[in-house]
């Protein structure tokens, strides 16, 4: 349950159903690895009007570090079984035909994700339309980027409906960027959901929506957060500021002190066990060191937003995490559509 607050008061934008305060019972949470973790949440109709979430099944991997050699194998591993498992839910057999869709911006490197995994997934329905006798084991697959409304001029539904009803896939893979409300999960995370998507909804830019209900086939939805708005980031700040503060005076005297940049991740770990109290808090910066996480993230979201600072950012190594995630997906996808395929692909 760490860094969850109610999304619902205010109005942070995220598109990851664990960004929001979950009951425990609604979560199944297992451990793949000392790095790797598997998270599936279950929404009824009840859990999704509180979240404004479309009921269905939310499975969210997250994993430390792509670039890892045995951490990629774990999680395209991992990706693949959770897509299979949606598919056999939906019962969509080996011989369904699908249609994936690499939604997003090409030309705008932190929303490029779904384009570019698109050039590394296995296509195969010219196959079968030219009779070229295509082995067992290979489904029919097509593949497009529809692109976004700024450079169309076409809302993404009204292409996809239409490719539909010229294609006739059986059902719709959909990958895209997402929004989060958390910096631990920006490229750290990737989420699986049978409720389809609404593309752009992270960053405000509301789309019609791609799901069962709208196109009549099922759409498995497969999203990475790659952007987080810049009020987070000061709230989580101030946070970090605190753990800081706290960390130094537990462990100053006993030359135990790991900081800098080569130690950041077991600095980090340092810093989450360590908090100053309310008094301290309080005495480090006044009202805002006493409100809690809810209403300190709400207040800077206010003032940003009321003076157009509150920005979409993405980080810095965006462009190399973009080609690594994109491999691991386009191998889960390959891996899940295809039985003969075996073998990971990694960019």
């Amino acid at each position: 349950m760490k860094n969850r607050i109610d999304l619902k008061n205010f109005n942070i934008r995220t598109d990851l159903v664990i960004d929001n305060e979950i009951h425990d019972s609604y979560i199944n949470k297992k451990n793949i690895s000392d790095s790797i973790a598997v998270t599936s949440v279950d929404v009824n109709d009840e859990l999704g009007t509180e979240l404004n979430k479309k009921p269905g099944s939310y499975i969210t991997i997250e994993f430390e570090d792509i670039t890892n050699h045995e951490d990629c194998e774990d999680v395209i591993r991992c990706l693949s079984e959770e897509i299979m498992k949606l598919l056999s839910k939906k019962k969509i057999d080996k011989d369904s035909s699908c249609l994936v869709l690499g939604l997003g911006n090409r030309f705008s490197t932190a929303d490029s994700l779904g384009p570019i995994t698109l050039d590394k997934v296995m296509v195969t329905r010219h196959l079968f339309l030219l009779n070229t006798g295509v082995k067992d084991g290979i489904r029919e697959v097509s593949a497009i980027s529809p692109g976004v409304m700024a450079n169309t001029g076409i809302e993404t539904y009204d292409i996809i409906t239409s490719l539909i009803e010229r294609v006739k896939p059986n059902f719709l893979i959909a990958i895209d960027a997402l929004a989060s409300s958390s910096i631990d999960r920006i490229n750290k995370t990737i989420q699986i959901t049978d409720t389809g998507i609404h593309p752009g909804s992270g960053i405000g830019n509301n789309r019609k929506e791609i799901s069962i209900d709208t196109v009549g086939i099922p759409v498995i939805a497969i999203g990475v957060p790659t952007v987080v708005e810049s009020s987070i980031l000061v709230s989580d700040t101030i946070d970090f500021i605190f753990q800081h503060i706290s960390y130094i005076k537990a462990n100053y005297e006993s030359n135990k002190l790991v900081v800098g940049h080569r130690d950041s991740k077991k600095y980090l770990e340092k810093l989450r066990e360590q908090n100053l109290n309310e008094n301290e808090k309080k005495e480090l910066s006044g009202i805002l060191g006493t409100l809690d996480e809810g209403k300190k993230k709400e207040l800077i979201y206010e003032v940003l937003n009321s003076i157009d600072y509150n920005m979409i950012v993405t980080p810095k190594e965006i462009d190399f995490l973009i080609d690594k995630l994109s491999g691991v997906i386009a191998s889960a996808i390959n891996k899940s559509l295809h039985e003969c395929v075996t073998d990971n692909f990694i960019s």
